[in-house]
């Protein structure tokens, strides 16, 4: 059964023992060296890779230092000609005391790599910065001001900042949940600026391996590595316009502190290169989680935060929104009926009351996303609860309805919102002490998005 499991996984796995001999080698690996498994079982690893030695390779490595190698980038060519680009976490293996061996697991990211740099290409050969006149495609940035759709004082005051903030060239960092419509307000942004004839280039940080970030942010040289080639990354891509980099937390450490120099002088060298050349270009970074919640897991480097924390804007979540939700509703159906052929005339009050209630999680994109599948199957002319998701429906009802929970006597006499922040955080610290800290099963307790917990943590400064 465990050689079954193993030769499930979907990734290169190769055993060696304490000797350096192969004790095990998975069907995947395999294909990755262009080898079968008779040919490396049983066999010393430098035999049958002679291009290794005791020093580069890293299973023997950790043999001898007991210690594990995490995600080392690793491109080489297999028996078959064929180009690989793997990236490898090379772990002891340690038994009462003894190392007996190590395992290696490796990733291959050739197909990832191949994708990434057909888009520097496609963004290359575009060239914004020859177009005197940018469309909608080459731009980009297709959203502006006028597209946001709100009522509320707190979202209108930060729609009249940020059109301040369009104007001068400072770092923006703009943070708030999923769902929030923080690319919306940052090409907004680009828009309103006097950057706007340049180009808008957007990058979300998680959706591309950590392996391959650095070589697309600022570019290659030809014949740094194998495969290479002379690429622009994105700051050249972006000059003389903005680089929005989403979900910035996500990079690693390191690159982070070069992501920094960068930030400092605007001098950019690429991955292999010797010389470097100066930039002139607009960072907005975002992120899912508080700035707060960020440093204290140490995904984002304080150094880094404070550089680009010159202007910060905190996107609300729609739960937060008074009188939105209503509004957008409407809206998404004029979208929807004209995009589906379709005359809805609205939504009956109890799934209007429904919808009111409902957290929303994923805010804005969510709340499109039920209008858009209730109108997909919808022969009526109202949209009414057997419409809605079953998780929009159900009402979250309290046995003890008619109590204030975690309310003193110190707290009688104050205002509504004081005394439910009071009563949330006492809840909060209630059941992180249950879940001993455990924020995920803590925000499964409170019935919440593990992000909202976490910024609410941030927000009363919760120690955990």
């Amino acid at each position: 059964m465990l050689k079954a499991i193993l030769r499930s996984i979907d990734e290169g796995i190769h055993v060696i023992d304490h000797k350096g001999r192969t004790i095990y080698y998975n069907q995947i690996a395999a294909d990755h060296d262009g080898l079968t498994s008779e040919e490396v079982i049983g066999k010393p690893l430098l035999d049958v890779f002679p291009s290794l030695s005791p020093q580069t390779s890293t299973m023997l490595k950790v043999i001898e230092s007991g210690k594990p190698i995490y995600n080392q980038q690793q491109t080489y060519r297999n028996l078959r000609g064929k180009m690989i680009d793997t990236v490898n976490t090379t772990i002891p293996i340690i038994v009462k005391g003894n190392i007996v061996g190590a395992v290696e697991i490796a990733k291959d990211y050739s197909r990832i790599k191949d994708l990434s740099n057909k888009l520097l290409d496609l963004q290359t050969r575009i060239d914004r910065r020859k177009n005197k006149a940018l469309t909608v495609e080459d731009n980009q940035a297709i959203y502006q001001f006028n597209d946001i759709y709100t009522k509320d004082s707190k979202m209108l005051k930060l729609m009249e900042k940020a059109k301040k903030i369009a104007q001068t060239s400072s770092p923006v960092f703009v943070y708030g949940e999923t769902g929030t419509g923080k690319e919306l307000l940052v090409q907004s942004i680009h828009h309103a600026s006097p950057r706007s004839h340049g180009p808008f280039i957007s990058q979300n940080c998680a959706a591309i391996p950590p392996s391959l970030l650095e070589s697309m942010i600022f570019g290659t040289k030809k014949g740094t590595f194998t495969g290479s080639d002379n690429r622009e990354g994105l700051f050249e891509l972006a000059h003389g316009g903005t680089l929005f980099l989403d979900e910035i937390h996500t990079l690693p450490y390191d690159l982070q502190a070069k992501l920094l120099r960068v930030l400092e002088d605007g001098v950019v060298r690429r991955v292999g290169a010797t010389t470097s050349f100066k930039t002139n270009v607009r960072v907005i970074v975002a992120t899912n989680e508080t700035p707060e919640v960020l440093l204290q897991k140490e995904t984002l480097r304080k150094d880094l935060y404070y550089r680009l924390n010159v202007v910060s804007i905190h996107l609300p979540p729609l739960r937060e929104r008074d009188g939105d939700i209503e509004d957008l509703v409407h809206l998404f159906i004029r979208n929807y009926n004209h995009q589906f052929h379709k005359s809805i005339k609205g939504v009956a009050h109890k799934a209007m009351a429904a919808i009111k209630n409902y957290e929303w999680p994923g805010n804005i994109r969510e709340l499109e996303h039920c209008i858009e599948s209730a109108m997909n199957f919808l022969d009526g002319e109202y949209i009414t609860l057997e419409d809605l998701p079953e998780e929009v429906c159900k009402r979250k009802a309290s046995p003890t309805e008619n109590k204030i929970p975690g309310l003193n006597s110190n707290m009688e006499q104050c205002g509504l919102k004081e005394t439910l922040s009071h009563i949330e955080k006492q809840l909060i610290l209630k059941e992180l002490d249950h879940s001993k800290g455990n924020i995920k099963q803590a925000a499964k307790r409170l019935q919440i998005p593990r992000q909202t917990l976490q910024y609410k943590i941030g927000k009363y400064k919760i120690k955990h």
